[in-house]
């Protein structure tokens, strides 16, 4: 009786508590930290800042939101910095060579689909492991930008293309933030809604299970790692489009908030736990560290030191939530 008691917090047991802290936990994180910055800057609170925090983001928001799969099902992607420069490289060459926005969008984004597919393939077919495998294919997308580009920047001569990463609907809210969340929406309903995201929870909680139950395990690991080539060339459009340049040596880094995203957000490395709104939540929060940071005037080298020392948190956290009893 005294157990039980003892695992008893505000009438739920322990196995409660720990769903709830891990749907719900980040949440009330985000929401303190916006209201501890709402009353240390009054500029926070303006609308215009708002939008600046969720433009800010929605680069990397997309990157996230396709990271989430890949970890979800097991595994993990370092290439999308590489393949965000891959997009911009083949975009902008496209757009240089024949003017045309809609073939350039195409083109580039089958080429990191297609690059997508080939770490899953590596990953699902010959049994590599993901870390080492895209760590591999990093070098050779960002290889391939540099080959298309001949190695150096170039910049972009349509005006309309522009408008995708500076225009704003109704000359309020900017494009990529309706992209990210347009993204966001599709990630939730295939990740949530349907077989295959059903399938991508069962093969990052146990594979043997999922392959036992009639789940076909290579083509799940092929599509998250396709998922996240097509949301690293939607983000790469939105980058190229914001510069106005195409630009191989893009990119570098952005793995690192993709991955602390979803980590922050929920999702596990040892696969099988993350949801796409946890992941939204983590990436704001991202944005409110580097934001909030900046209109205190704190240094630029704390906001890494915090981005690190989150991850840490993070990740202490999952291990707290299901350490075995």
């Amino acid at each position: 009786m005294a157990e039980l008691q003892k695992a008893k917090v505000f009438g739920m047991d322990q196995t409660e508590l720990n769903l709830f802290m891990r749907r719900y936990g980040i949440g009330f994180v985000m929401l303190l930290m916006i209201a501890v910055l709402a009353i240390a800057s009054p500029a926070f609170r303006t609308a215009d800042n708002v939008l600046s925090v969720l433009l800010q983001v929605s680069i990397n928001g997309i990157l996230s939101l396709g990271m989430v799969f890949v970890m979800i099902a097991g595994g993990i992607d370092i290439s999308i910095g590489s393949m965000l420069a891959l997009t911009s490289s083949v975009a902008g060459m496209m757009l240089i060579k024949t003017g045309s926005i809609t073939l350039a969008i195409l083109v580039s984004v089958a080429a990191t689909a297609a690059a997508g597919l080939m770490n899953g393939l590596l990953v699902a077919r010959f049994k590599m492991f993901p870390f080492v495998v895209t760590l591999a294919t990093q070098l050779v997308f960002r290889g391939a930008g540099y080959f298309v580009t001949g190695g150096y920047a170039r910049s972009i001569e349509v005006p309309q293309f522009k408008i995708i990463g500076t225009g704003r609907l109704f000359g309020v809210i900017p494009y990529p933030i309706i992209i990210f969340l347009a993204v966001a929406a599709l990630a939730f309903l295939l990740l949530h809604w349907t077989k295959l995201g059903r399938y991508c929870y069962a093969v990052g909680g146990n594979i043997n299970a999922a392959t036992a139950s009639g789940v076909n395990v290579p083509k799940t690991l092929i599509m998250t790692y396709v998922i996240s080539g097509i949301c690293c060339g939607i983000a790469g459009i939105i980058m190229t489009s914001r510069i106005n340049a195409s630009q191989p040596n893009s990119g570098v880094g952005y793995e690192t908030d993709a991955i602390a995203a979803c980590v922050i957000g929920g999702a596990s490395f040892a696969g099988g736990i993350g949801t796409i709104p946890g992941t939204i939540i983590g990436i704001i929060i991202i944005g409110l560290i580097y934001n909030g940071m900046n209109l205190l005037g704190i240094s630029s080298y704390w906001q890494t030191i915090m981005k690190g020392l989150l991850i840490v948190g993070a990740v202490m956290l999952d291990m707290l939530l299901h350490r075995k009893k």
